[in-house]
């Protein structure tokens, strides 16, 4: 009987945005070491610096993937293949690991896997949960990207609708921005939203109506920058009024209600249509707590929610690596040409047809 060779180990390196990341999976998806070294020097302008962030990741990367490895309890050397995050992202970040992962794998004479960053997203949950396996109606939710897909299986999915204009996670940072909050606003704004009343204040809907039917051009679009204004607007009225200091946590309520209903409806319209009641939410709003309890409980008992946690929820080495290693299986290696695109194509996905 001929032994079947042992699935090798992979490196996953993560810099797209203002997290630099490594880890290290073995052959059995196994995370055997994660280190996830987040810029707080962005704090200081409410939002995240492009040049700032390359910078951050050139000066911090090798430490980071040493104490990955260090965790891990194997070197560079005993690595067998090697992912980075390719796109998308802010470019000079992004330059930044795929450089850095080439010129290792090169090194090494190793193979380096291109690994899309929304796709990486989809495998965060798996790595703790192995039924979050598709077919599934997939939510990612980031920074920069929304994005509604039907997951058939790995490598295979339909996009049902996207964002155009604001990311749900932007709206996040901008509103929070607005209140007076630090950055990164998600967590901020989810902790004033907690201690206010949501009913106080009525926010708009965006794309989000009765008499939307399957065949209507946003039956499953997002748009979250009417939604900004109008927390603008509402901001401006009581600071007139005197009455904002007293009213920010329900601004903040008010906005994540909004925010989430779109969110969970339009989910579920996927979920209607589709007849899959397996949804799964990565990205690093989908570690919104209003956001899990909602979509849960509108997919009551007979339905599955998958998420990761908190720390997977994040840009991270962990769901690269994972992603990388699915590619290589396939037989997807990248070459000497492979660098970094800020609007690289999601592999698999194709647009759904009415």
């Amino acid at each position: 009987m001929t032994a079947v060779p042992p699935r090798p180990l992979v490196l996953g390196v993560e810099t797209s945005c203002d997290e630099t990341s490594a880890a290290v999976l073995d052959g059995r998806n196994r995370l055997l070491g994660h280190v996830i070294l987040s810029q707080d020097v962005h704090e200081v302008f409410g939002g995240v610096v492009p040049e700032l962030a390359a910078r951050a990741h050139l000066r911090k990367l090798d430490a980071v993937v040493d104490e990955a490895l260090t965790r891990s309890g194997v070197t560079l050397g005993e690595v067998d293949v090697l992912g980075a995050t390719a796109g998308p992202g802010l470019i000079g970040a992004l330059l930044v690991g795929v450089c850095w992962t080439k010129a290792a794998a090169y090194a090494l004479g190793k193979p380096m896997i291109a690994v899309h960053h929304m796709e990486a997203h989809l495998f965060g949950p798996v790595l703790e949960d192995a039924e979050a396996e598709p077919p599934f109606v997939a939510l990612l939710v980031s920074g920069g990207h929304t994005l509604l897909l039907h997951a058939e299986s790995w490598g295979r999915y339909t996009l049902l609708g996207e964002t155009r204009d604001d990311a749900a996670g932007e709206a996040f940072d901008k509103v929070a921005k607005l209140l007076g909050l630090p950055y990164p606003g998600g967590p901020h704004v989810e902790r004033a939203a907690r201690e206010g009343d949501s009913r106080k204040h009525r926010l708009p809907r965006p794309m989000l109506r009765r008499n939307q039917t399957p065949d209507s051009p946003d039956y499953y679009a997002f748009s979250f920058s009417g939604l900004k204004t109008a927390v603008v607007e509402l901001v401006r009225a009581l600071e007139e009024q005197g009455t904002f200091a007293a009213e920010r946590n329900d601004v903040a309520a008010a906005f994540q209600a909004a925010a989430v209903d779109v969110l969970a409806s339009k989910t579920m319209r996927a979920v209607e249509e589709t007849g899959c009641r397996r949804v799964l939410v990565g990205g690093g709003v989908s570690a919104n707590g209003a956001l899990r309890e909602e979509l849960a409980r509108r997919l009551g008992a007979d339905g599955r929610l998958f998420h990761a946690s908190a720390r997977l929820s994040l840009d991270n080495g962990a769901m690269v690596a994972r992603a990388a290693r699915f590619r290589y299986d396939l037989g997807e290696v990248s070459g000497a040409e492979a660098t970094a695109m800020a609007d690289m194509p999601f592999p698999g996905l194709h647009r759904r047809t009415a």
